[in-house]
């Protein structure tokens, strides 16, 4: 999946300001719908092969939900 087949959901007016991609987004998969998550990594636990863990602010994930109007 390349860069081109997501739409980012946050990061626009009212969000964080980010430079370069650079900052905690939630992105949508324009190919099957999912949800894509950029954030810090977690070490909380080991998530399975294939899988990974990362934190984002609640308010990231708020605007978001906005954005996809849940």
């Amino acid at each position: 999946m390349g860069r081109d087949q997501l739409t980012r959901l946050t990061g626009g007016v009212g969000g964080p300001e980010c430079d370069d991609d650079d900052c905690p987004n939630v992105y949508r998969d324009n190919t099957d719908g999912g949800i894509v998550v950029q954030g810090q990594r977690c070490e909380s636990f080991q998530p399975p092969d294939g899988e990974a863990l990362v934190k984002i602010p609640e308010d990231v994930l708020r605007e978001a939900v906005r954005a996809l109007g849940w």
